[in-house]
């Protein structure tokens, strides 16, 4: 078209919406594209949609499993700890029997006693022991 032609309001009107039509198409609008998932999470769109919607009992189970998870694990570690301080009272208490029954031993020597009955009056005998047994016949 020359620069001087007549040019009628319709038809121009007609090849400007033509020509916006392409622009939009080759264009993608904002608004109707989708933003990426964490974007989504991050804006709080993903809890509007349906899907989420529908299915907020799943959810709320889903959730309560993963803190029954967590409160195990915790629960795990404070037996291990409590199973560790009761081994330990244990391993004293052992050591302390262990140490009581050898000074027992040590205090109960033969000729320990024999040192402390001395002045008593009590002796060690030199016979050797017998034992007397009676036989009963049976009935």
């Amino acid at each position: 078209m020359a620069d001087n032609e007549y040019i009628d309001k319709e038809v121009a009107a007609e090849e400007a919406k033509k020509a916006e039509k392409k622009e939009r198409k080759q264009t993608p609008n904002p608004k109707k594209s989708k933003p990426n998932a964490f974007a989504q999470i991050l804006n709080g769109d993903f809890l509007t949609r349906e899907f989420v919607l529908n299915n907020l009992n799943f959810i709320f189970f889903i959730i309560l499993l993963l803190l029954l998870i967590v409160g195990k694990g915790y629960y795990g570690k404070q037996l291990s700890t409590d199973v560790d301080t009761k081994q330990k009272e244990l391993d004293e208490m052992n050591a302390d029997f262990i140490e009581a029954k050898g000074k027992l031993e040590e205090e109960t020597r033969r000729f320990k006693l024999v040192e402390k009955l001395g002045p008593k009056g009590l002796k060690e005998t030199e016979r050797e022991i017998k034992v007397i047994r009676i036989r009963q016949k049976n009935k």
